[in-house]
């Protein structure tokens, strides 16, 4: 059986922003949204600085998905990053570059 995809769902995909729309998306619903914010602080950095933080780094994308994914102590002071562990390596990866992209 073939799945139906409606063509506003095709148009979106196929659209340059499209990936933007999924990564926005996907940060909200992978637990992102419960302590980040993209622009400003809220009990984690916002995306924003973490962008910026990582602008010069070019294994940034890695870095940030490893982080996601296990969790991260020391790098914005004391406060843990509880790992994510539901977040799969594909995801952690979409969501570091949706990030990076954040500046």
């Amino acid at each position: 059986m073939k799945a139906i995809v409606p063509a506003s769902v095709l148009l979106l995909l196929l659209l340059p922003g499209g990936q933007a729309l999924a990564d926005d998306d996907l940060y909200k619903t992978k637990n992102c949204f419960a302590c980040h914010r993209v622009d400003r602080n809220h009990l984690g950095p916002s995306f924003r600085a973490i962008a910026a933080r990582y602008v010069e780094d070019k294994e940034a994308e890695g870095k940030l998905a490893t982080k996601v994914r296990e969790g991260s102590v020391g790098v914005w002071g004391q406060v843990p990053m509880p790992a994510q562990p539901q977040v799969t390596e594909a995801e952690a990866l979409t969501l570091s570059r949706w990030i990076l992209q954040q500046r």
